[in-house]
């Protein structure tokens, strides 16, 4: 693995750079909905300059850039402390899966508009008994002419009350196996049948949300890949589900440390030697996350598609991203549990890491099975 870039990668490094010190969206407003709506005018700004998806081919608004491109461009975006596009799920999962499955009249009905975040995605995969275990899902779509009426009900769909539409996979054989019954579709979430309501977490924040669907209609046209073939659709979804943002959570990681370093030395702590100890364990563990990622892109370049080794980094990142923010709460007393401190908020938050994006005991089935080749464990879910 070589970690030297190369001229034109270093070029692309230093452009970016450029264009991020002239374009600044400003302080984040204070709200959930004002802060939406500013991460969306931060979105259409990157993407006059082709910047919203750098990987995504030129023909469709991207730059056609390389893996190598892309984990740059979302280093420099945490390096910079720019937002996050409002719709990274659409722009990072539903536009790859589309171009992939997609029929030359689907992608130009919803690439543009995914792109410019004027039609923001969500994904509607896991429920109250199926989360970890996709196959064994029960929301169900029953074909009625040229329609699929669905029924059902879905969890943890972040960005639901801001989205237009939902990657939606539902059960349309129950006399299949359960891996081979499932379909993909494309549900507009703007219609009676599906009702959203939002989970307020422990930071006081409504960023997951349940939906509840109750005959909703998806017309035909709107099943991506071919009915029954949801389970193949679904896990290209997956595979790109955590494709560059390890880059971009590794440098955010990276800037709070350094952060909690500088009040440590502040405080004069630094020079105990427990702190020194336990700061230079989590800077280790923060550059070996780091290079684990640049390890996981070395594979995707060598077989074209994200691997297992996606699954290392969100792990390791998760439970580091906790270590650090308890650290902080340890190092800091009760400063930094009072309202309005911001290591009051990154403590509750990070609570959630080990959860979301797959859960770690999941992530380390997938790495003890795929990775380390290790037997699978009886009775484990797919």
């Amino acid at each position: 693995m070589d970690l030297t870039f190369s001229a034109s990668e270093a070029a692309f490094r230093d452009e970016l750079r450029a264009w991020f010190a002239r374009n600044d969206p400003g302080a984040e407003p204070v709200g959930e909905d004002a802060s939406y709506a500013w991460r969306r005018d931060w979105q259409r700004l990157l993407a006059e300059d082709r910047y919203a998806a750098v990987h995504w081919p030129v023909e469709y608004g991207g730059r056609g850039a390389t893996m190598t491109e892309s984990a740059i461009f979302f280093e420099e975006l945490g390096r910079a402390r720019r937002p996050l596009m409002a719709n990274v799920l659409g722009i990072l999962l539903a536009g790859p899966t589309i171009m992939t499955f997609g029929t030359d009249e689907q992608k130009d009905r919803y690439l543009s508009p995914i792109l410019t975040g004027d039609e923001i995605w969500c994904q509607g995969f896991s429920e109250p008994d199926a989360g970890s275990d996709l196959a064994s899902l029960k929301t169900k779509a029953v074909k009625d002419g040229d329609e699929w009426v669905v029924t059902g009900q879905k969890v943890w769909t972040s960005g639901a009350q801001y989205s237009k539409w939902c990657m939606l996979v539902a059960r349309t054989d129950f006399d299949a196996p359960k891996h081979k019954g499932l379909t993909y579709f494309l549900m507009d979430m703007e219609q009676e049948g599906v009702q959203i309501r939002p989970l307020v977490q422990i930071t006081g924040e409504p960023e997951f949300n349940e939906l509840f669907i109750e005959n909703a209609r998806i017309p035909d046209e709107n099943v991506l890949g071919g009915v029954g073939n949801g389970w193949r659709v679904a896990l290209t979804t997956l595979m790109n589900e955590r494709s560059g943002l390890a880059f971009f959570l590794q440098v955010r990681m990276r800037q709070l440390l350094d952060e909690l370093i500088e009040e440590a030395a502040e405080r004069d702590l630094l020079d105990d030697p427990v702190v020194a100890d336990k700061l230079g364990y989590l800077h280790m563990k923060a550059e070996i996350l780091r290079l684990t990622a640049y390890r996981g892109l070395t594979t995707i370049e060598k077989y074209g598609t994200p691997g297992p080794e996606g699954s290392l980094t969100k792990w390791m990142w998760s439970e580091t991203n906790q270590e650090l923010a308890q650290f902080a709460a340890d190092l800091l007393g009760a400063d930094a549990l009072t309202t309005g401190n911001r290591w009051a908020y990154e403590l509750l938050r990070s609570r959630g890491n080990t959860i979301e994006g797959g859960t770690t005991e999941i992530l380390k089935n997938i790495v003890a099975e795929r990775v380390l080749g290790l037997p699978r464990l009886k009775g484990a879910a797919a």
